[in-house]
């Protein structure tokens, strides 16, 4: 699926497409693989961050600001970390909190830089290996390393923006 008439396809993001196709279908993969899988859910949110800051163009910009933010926590503080906040966001939005989501536990770090999107990122969704069908098949640490390296690679990049 990565060539089209003898045409290497490349994505939005700047990646060959791999044996399943362009990121948009190894996202749609991740997600329906999720539903069936709690423990690989729990990386959802890094990937959602990352696969939109990749891909800006699918994205609601107002919210890329606070999708880089998480993928900072993230990378600084852990899984854990960003779950706490997601969960706290979700308890807000159950109690109709007046603002629609709570920027003070990512306030320290660096907002989205202008100038974006990057061209290219060393590592994207279309690079993730899948096996027999799923992309957790080696085990879910491994899996969680890899959205690691893709959530670092796309701040990486948005960071090479500004500079």
């Amino acid at each position: 699926m990565g060539e089209l008439g003898g045409a290497v396809l490349q994505c939005d993001c700047g990646a060959t497409a791999g044996p399943l196709g362009l990121c948009v279908d190894y996202y749609h993969g991740i997600l329906a693989e999720e539903q069936a899988d709690p423990q690989m859910y729990s990386w959802h949110a890094p990937v959602v961050c990352a696969y939109l800051l990749q891909h800006p163009s699918r994205a609601h910009e107002k919210y890329l600001d606070g999708q880089f933010r998480q993928l900072q926590l993230f990378m600084d503080k852990g899984l854990d970390a960003l779950l706490r906040v997601a969960a706290h966001q979700v308890a807000r939005n159950k109690h109709r909190a007046r603002s629609s989501y709570d920027m003070a536990p990512l306030a320290e770090y660096a907002p989205l830089p202008p100038g974006g999107p990057p061209g290219h990122f060393r590592a994207t969704l279309c690079g993730l290996p899948v096996r027999d069908g799923s992309f957790v098949s080696d085990g879910h640490p491994a899996y969680g390393r890899r959205i690691e390296i893709i959530a670092q690679a796309t701040v990486e990049s948005w960071r090479f923006v500004q500079s």
